[in-house]
């Protein structure tokens, strides 16, 4: 009998149905005596916005590099083989698991009765205490040092188990759910596997500048090409929100190799857009933030503010009455609030992302929804909420 293994989720909602997805998961191994004897975990890529992210604290870029579901189907199967499967939840943890399995074409022994729920275990073993994760942990003494990340919520619940088993050790229900799990077959798989991704370890890229080409700067007698309007426009894109996202800085390094824009040529434009920054109603503090997001060292700053105002070497982008907006992912206020104060601004809100719209407003910009997909295929601007709300003071009348 090889034990219990104690799973967790974190999800873009409650309906793996209504294509809600997982965006982390965790497995903890206990003995049929209660001892933990190993311990998994992995963001996925969910490959849509990561719905509340407020409640799981999991981001777009943590998640873009992690493995999708059917890279992580195999080992986590082979996590789960032979064992008793158990959740704080069965029926939310399990329905889900077998739904994701199920979209990669695979039938496997989860689901809502299939292993063992610590919630319904509860009021056999810690009768008078609440139902929830934290409130039967309280009842047995165990903190859980992270709530609502799986790793923590899974650990919390196998202490939970192990409580149980204590209380119990020569109950019939252990030695019958372990001689089942011992007997449910398993599929073969053809997905191929990825690693796995804890939180902590999620893809860091580095500085995006560090990861452009170390080619000598051109002697073009411009000093703004064509190609380097190009990138410039993109970086303008990019620097809306002053907060250059996982996407947005892969789609620079790739127009810069595209373009034949090293490092040097890069760090230059990068001066002379702050330049262009540096204006007579310039924020200081403002600017030593733009220079940290472009590579750029406290001395191009001062430099930038000494200077006479610097020739504009890319137009701005800035929202004009009439232009449509679209919204996506769940933001800290309420849709409907966002959509009416962009219209009160002049601006047309638009259900779905074409090549008309001017601009995405999301709750995550690194937001990995259909709409956030679209946008940057169509190259519009894809900023926060917080961006957006400073913009809507500055709209102008169309030109």
């Amino acid at each position: 009998m090889l034990g219990y293994a104690v799973v967790d989720l974190e999800t873009t909602g409650l309906d793996p149905n209504r294509q809600h997805r997982i965006v982390e998961l965790a497995v903890v191994h206990v003995s049929p005596t209660g001892e933990i004897t190993g311990q998994w975990e992995t963001l996925v890529n969910p490959r849509r916005d990561l719905g509340p992210q407020r409640i799981h604290r999991v981001t777009a870029a943590q998640t873009s590099y992690a493995p999708t579901f059917d890279r992580v189907a195999e080992e986590l199967a082979s996590l789960l083989a032979g064992r008793v499967v158990v959740a704080h939840n069965l029926r939310f943890d399990g329905g889900f698991l077998a739904a994701e399995y199920a979209r990669h074409g695979y039938r496997v022994p989860l689901g809502p009765h299939i292993g063992l729920c610590t919630m319904l275990l509860a009021p056999k073993y810690l009768p008078g205490a609440g139902r929830s994760l934290a409130d039967c942990c309280a009842a047995i003494g165990v903190t859980i040092s992270d709530a609502h990340r799986a790793s923590a919520d899974a650990l919390a619940t196998a202490h939970l188990l192990a409580a149980y088993l204590r209380k119990d050790p020569g109950g019939p229900l252990w030695a019958q759910e372990l001689a089942l799990a011992g007997e449910h077959p398993w599929p073969d798989f053809v997905h191929p596997s990825g690693k796995w991704v804890a939180r902590e370890h999620a893809a860091q890229q580095g500085h995006f500048v560090e990861r452009l080409s170390l080619k000598r700067m051109d002697n073009k007698r411009h000093p703004v090409s064509t190609e380097h309007a190009k990138y410039l426009a993109l970086l303008d894109h990019a620097m809306l929100d002053r907060h250059i996202s996982v996407a947005e800085a892969d789609a620079l390094v790739a127009l810069a190799a595209e373009l034949g824009i090293g490092r040097t040529t890069a760090v230059a434009l990068h001066r002379s857009y702050l330049g262009q920054l540096a204006g007579a109603d310039a924020d200081p503090a403002d600017l030593r933030e733009v220079a940290v997001l472009l590579g750029l060292a406290k001395s191009d700053v001062d430099k930038a503010l000494r200077s006479a105002p610097a020739e504009p070497v890319v137009r701005r982008f800035a929202l004009a009455t009439g232009d449509k907006v679209v919204f996506t992912g769940e933001m800290r206020c309420e849709r409907p609030e966002w959509e009416q104060r962009a219209v009160n601004a002049g601006l047309l809100v638009h259900p779905a992302v074409t090549k008309t719209v001017k601009l995405l407003v999301a709750a995550d910009p690194d937001t990995l929804s259909g709409k956030g997909r679209k946008a940057r295929d169509y190259g519009i601007p894809v900023i926060t909420e917080d961006a957006f709300a400073g913009m809507l003071a500055r709209i102008k009348e169309p030109t």
